[in-house]
């Protein structure tokens, strides 16, 4: 990874016409707008369909693409869907905020009315594409049919013959469910089709896309429900133990995720085919991938199913470096992120090591009064070359957000690393993001609320709550050329160019 810099902004932020951001051309403009502003980096989070709270890392499928990124203009264009349609849906009336319930309602009713006037089963690239992609999509499309058959309830509350997935169960909802597997199969069409255009672009003008996955997947989804033997199901694919974190400073019980475990012996029985795959397809979507918990894979946090906290749950282990061996064997040299923040052990640190996959830095991380040494590790001056600097993530606060909720003990120690006593709190973020800029690390990654200077009401997610997360959007007015010739400036001085 050579050094330079990068922005953090997920689709759903992008500005569009239509309630949120997706694959129309304002992405390609924002693709502009990153090469003029001397970037070469454009992270995303997770392209995949959400479930219950809207979170990309709660998704009905590990594979899938989510609909609402199906960009309606091309559909216009294409002649199945017209712009009166489109301008008559009730998307919501902020152009900074997602309406979620408005979008499920509205925008499924026009891309069923687009698969309609589609005669799809006559496209030669559709067909070409379910042939290529029909051992994950088929599965995950009758899933999804047979969810809206049963009012959207979770697969383990289906009538048991489709739950467990026997035979005549499943032959009976291919048939009774046809066009409505095929009008999900025909979503994921049209969502790899205008996404691999748009990656296209981004690569024709120097931009690399840097994807994210989730270590786990979510308990109600096709990949359980398709592959109970993966996970720690019992014999009637009940989990028997679930994911999550043990207590800690910021939660004295912990959080209870709910997602299924791995049966790791068993994935190392086949060599760790599904990973693999999984890996294989991440690639064609991405050029760098990070993959969310890597820890996990060192020691993972096991949880009894049934549990009300995660207070009584057991560290157990993972299958530390012999995924990572395996995933060169077969898919060569790839370039991962791993996201190793938190309560990190040595045996973690030392299995990051052993990939040569760089880590992550954060810079909200090197203040905190309970770490006060100059050998904290979130401290510009210790990264290596070797490592991805943040100045957050998607989870944490913005950076006005986090200096402003600091205790004034924290704020003192963070000015006097700054050498700065005399900025004005308004304008500390670009002091803030100077240090990271600077840094040896290769990467620099910054979320684009930073640059503007926005303070805790335009944060992305608040990890433990529901509600109010992954909402945020920017207008085209924010993405001014005053701000990409700042930005342009800032990397260039630090050699980022």
């Amino acid at each position: 990874m050579i050094r330079g810099a990068g922005i953090l902004m997920p689709i759903t932020s992008l500005p569009s016409k239509y309630g949120i951001g997706c694959f129309s051309q304002s992405a390609y403009d924002f693709i502009d707008w990153l090469k003029e502003g001397g970037q070469r980096y454009w992270q995303i989070l997770p392209l995949v369909p959400t479930s219950f709270g809207d979170s990309p890392y709660q998704s009905f499928s590990t594979y899938a693409g989510n609909p609402y990124f199906i960009s309606l203009e091309e559909l216009i264009e294409e002649g199945v869907l017209t712009k009166k349609e489109c301008e008559g849906a009730d998307f919501g009336d902020d152009p900074k905020d997602i309406d979620y319930e408005k979008m499920y309602e509205n925008r499924y009713p026009l891309l069923y009315k687009a698969y309609e006037r589609s005669n799809i089963s006559e496209n030669q690239d559709y067909l070409r594409f379910m042939e290529e992609n029909g051992w994950w999509l088929k599965d995950y499309a009758l899933f999804m049919a047979v969810k809206e058959r049963f009012d959207g309830k979770p697969w383990t509350e289906w009538a048991e013959d489709i739950r467990l997935r026997w035979a005549n169960a499943m032959d009976y909802y291919r048939r009774e469910m046809y066009f409505t597997i095929e009008f999900h199969q025909y979503l994921q069409f049209k969502f790899y089709q205008q996404w691999t255009k748009l990656k296209a672009y981004a690569n024709a003008r120097g931009i690399q896309i840097i994807g994210d996955i989730p270590i786990y997947v979510a308990m109600d989804s096709a990949d359980a429900w398709a592959h109970p033997e993966l996970f720690q199901l019992d014999e009637n694919n009940v989990p028997t133990a679930v994911a999550g974190c043990p207590p800690d400073g910021f939660s004295a019980t912990g959080q209870l995720w709910g997602n299924p475990l791995y049966r790791w012996d068993y994935h190392a029985q086949t060599g760790f085919s599904w990973w693999i795959e999984r890996l294989r397809y991440c690639f064609k979507l991405y050029d760098i991938l990070r993959i969310d918990h890597f820890r996990g894979f060192d020691e993972y946090y096991s949880i009894p199913y049934g549990a009300k906290t995660a207070a009584n749950g057991t560290w157990e282990k993972g299958p530390g470096i012999s995924l990572f061996h395996r995933m060169r064997e077969v898919l060569g040299e790839r370039e991962v992120i791993a996201e190793d923040l938190g309560y990190v052990t040595d045996s973690v640190k030392q299995l990051v090591a052993d990939t040569g996959f760089p880590g992550m830095k954060v810079l909200e991380f090197a203040f905190d009064s309970r770490d006060t040494g100059c050998t904290n590790d979130y401290l510009p001056h210790n990264y290596p070359e070797n490592c991805a600097a943040y100045t957050g993530t998607h989870d944490n606060e913005t950076l006005v957000g986090w200096f402003n909720s600091i205790t004034k003990e924290e704020m003192e120690n963070a000015r006097d690393y700054l050498c700065d006593h005399y900025t004005p709190k308004k304008h500390l973020h670009w002091p803030f993001i100077s240090l990271v800029m600077r840094s040896r690390a290769n990467l620099c990654i910054i979320p684009i609320q930073d640059y503007l200077g926005y303070d805790n009401t335009s944060r992305m997610n608040r990890p433990s709550t529901v509600g109010t997360n992954w909402r945020w959007r920017i207008t085209e007015k924010e993405l001014s050329k005053e701000l990409q010739e700042e930005i342009f400036t800032v990397a260039k001085r630090y050699g980022r160019i």
